[in-house]
């Protein structure tokens, strides 16, 4: 079963990964603020609700990954001090990867369920895919970077990819050669934009692991 070689692809390359976090080039922003991400995904109340555009379910699996491992390196997303840009997956974004996973699709909070029974360890290694530390990547910044690897707080790398910097088209080339990249959703751009985090939406789940 996919979902099962996801779990074991992952935690095999989790294992083979340095365990010092890889740090990209410090963007140069003028970001002051220290309000956390965290804070900023917890503010519409943290409930499945049925829309796919929000970010509910990477909140929750933050969320179970500190309740089972409170000194995870998710933490940093608690801590509005440090630097750093997060990827967020929107909820349709789950979905898919739960699709191409099982076949399958489910609402929220089985599509939640299939991700957490992936294991706290898998799910842990995929969150930090999705964060690259000790910089703050505005979008403006993010376009004049075309062809940029960066590097995660898990390790792996993903590319940037400007596909039309007039349209701000931006994709995501992860490490699943097979599947469908992620593309920076034009409308969930700088979210928290002024704080040393900063995230940016995008449309499907970073792969760590060629599936």
């Amino acid at each position: 079963m996919r979902v099962r070689r996801l779990a074991a692809s992952v935690a095999g390359f989790a294992l083979a990964a340095t365990a010092a976090v890889a740090i990209a080039p410090a963007a140069q922003a003028d970001h002051h603020g220290t309000n956390s991400l965290a804070a900023v995904l917890l503010a519409d109340g943290n409930q499945f609700d049925g829309n796919w555009a929000d970010y509910d379910i990477v909140t929750e699996a933050a969320l179970a990954v500190l309740a089972a491992k409170p000194d995870s390196p998710v933490k940093v997303l608690t801590d509005g001090t440090v630097p750093l840009t997060a990827f967020l997956p929107n909820d349709r974004a789950f979905r898919l990867l739960v699709h191409d996973l099982t076949g399958k699709t489910a609402p929220e909070p089985q599509v939640f369920a299939t991700v957490a029974s992936l294991g706290i360890d898998t799910v842990e290694a995929v969150l930090l895919y999705h964060v690259v530390p000790g910089a703050t990547i505005t979008s403006a910044q993010a376009l004049q970077a075309d062809g940029a690897t960066l590097t995660t707080a898990q390790g792996g790398t993903f590319k940037v990819d400007v596909v039309n910097a007039d349209k701000a088209y931006i994709k995501l080339i992860d490490q699943d050669p097979d599947a469908a990249n992620p593309w920076i959703m034009r409308t969930r751009l700088d979210i928290n934009s002024g704080n040393v985090q900063i995230a940016h939406g995008i449309s499907r789940v970073l792969r760590p692991v060629n599936l």
